[in-house]
């Protein structure tokens, strides 16, 4: 008898091994929910919560199969704020090799700006932007950050003051094209789009863009299809590893993926904690799992935030991803289409509950 129940707990892990190690090559395959251990009708009852949402595509990834999706998983359109996470994942290999030095200053990299950068705001380092943490207020050539609520400039040393400033992604970018001599959208097409092959990736549809009037540092936006943002959430989860080929060092996905700024120390206050309803805290360009008892379902989990209702979240505890996507238009009524954070934290709820 104990021969066969040993016998069983090796096919058992043997099974769970062999389920852990799929890959979508070329295509994502698709699972019951039973069989990668979801309630199938809890699951499907995501489908009439996201139709009374602006959601447009949504899937979700257990193992490497599909077992949940919702709208035109194909279309391409705008990153937003992820693209921000993805620009943490091409750092990886340029950090490991000796490439980019975290410790690299403005000064010493000879980055400026219109107006001029002060010169405390010139100590900041390239590890101070990848963490919102630059403490250069320098307006930047988009919106969509928190820079009215900033302190005034120069009153924050590099590295002791969060606040989310498109301003430090911006030049995050730049720094990265600067040391590496390469452009940010090569980068991404060689060293991510096609080794983990997107299905839907079109290196034409990535360019710069922002008011050069206001800072020289343009965005890199991006656009990406549901199932190609899944497929960047399941690179992370496999820690890098893409069917045996390590494109992210694995040391690095655990440093972009650690929390710096705890959701109590996000700026402006406004952002914090239980009250606004945030339990995220920030990393590397990811957003960082940080509820007070930092145990459960949600345990280690970290996502990619962007306007509208860009999401790209890991769950490592359940080995699962979830990609979400709303593409910008207009209601019936002429307000903006968009899903909240508040919405989107629901959604995420109502599928860890389908989670046996």
């Amino acid at each position: 008898m104990t021969d066969v129940k040993g016998n069983a707990a090796i096919v058992f892990l043997l099974a769970q091994l062999a389920w852990s190690q799929v890959f979508p090559i070329p295509a994502w395959e698709k699972a019951k929910p039973e069989t990668a251990g979801f309630d199938a009708r809890r699951l499907s009852a995501l489908t009439p919560l996201l139709a009374s949402l602006d959601t447009s595509a949504m899937m979700v990834v257990q193992g490497g199969r599909v077992v949940f999706e919702y709208g035109d998983l194909t279309e391409v359109s705008y990153l937003a704020s992820c693209r921000k996470s993805v620009l943490a994942m091409l750092y990886g290999k340029y950090v490991a090799d000796g490439t980019i030095r975290l410790d690299a200053t403005l000064e010493e990299l000879g980055m400026d700006d219109l107006g001029g950068l002060l010169p405390v705001e010139k100590k900041a380092t390239v590890e101070h932007l990848i963490t919102a943490r630059s403490g250069v207020f320098h307006p930047a050539s988009n919106s969509g950050d928190r820079l009215a609520q900033a302190p005034p400039r120069g009153t924050q040393k590099p590295g002791t003051y969060h606040l989310y400033s498109n301003w430090d992604f911006n030049a995050a970018g730049a720094a990265f094209e600067k040391i590496t001599k390469r452009d940010i959208f090569d980068a991404l097409e060689t060293d991510l789009a096609r080794p983990i092959g997107m299905q839907d990736f079109d290196r034409a549809r990535h360019k710069k863009s922002g008011d050069l009037t206001r800072s020289q540092y343009p965005a890199y936006h991006m656009h990406f299809s549901t199932r190609d943002m899944a497929r960047l959430g399941y690179l992370m989860l496999r820690k890098g590893n893409w069917n045996g080929k390590q494109l992210v060092p694995a040391d690095w996905i655990r440093r972009i993926t650690s929390l710096v700024t705890p959701m109590f120390d996000l700026n402006p206050p406004s952002e914090r904690g239980y009250a606004s309803g945030r339990l995220w805290g920030y990393g590397y360009m990811w957003w960082i799992w940080d509820d007070h008892r930092r145990e459960g379902p949600l345990k280690g989990a970290y996502s990619a935030f962007g306007a509208v209702g860009q999401y790209v979240t890991v769950l490592p505890e359940l080995g699962a991803v979830v990609a979400h996507k709303t593409v910008p238009g207009k209601r019936p009524d002429g307000t903006d289409r968009g899903v909240t954070g508040t919405q989107y934290q629901a959604i995420l709820a109502h599928v860890i509950a389908a989670r046996r």
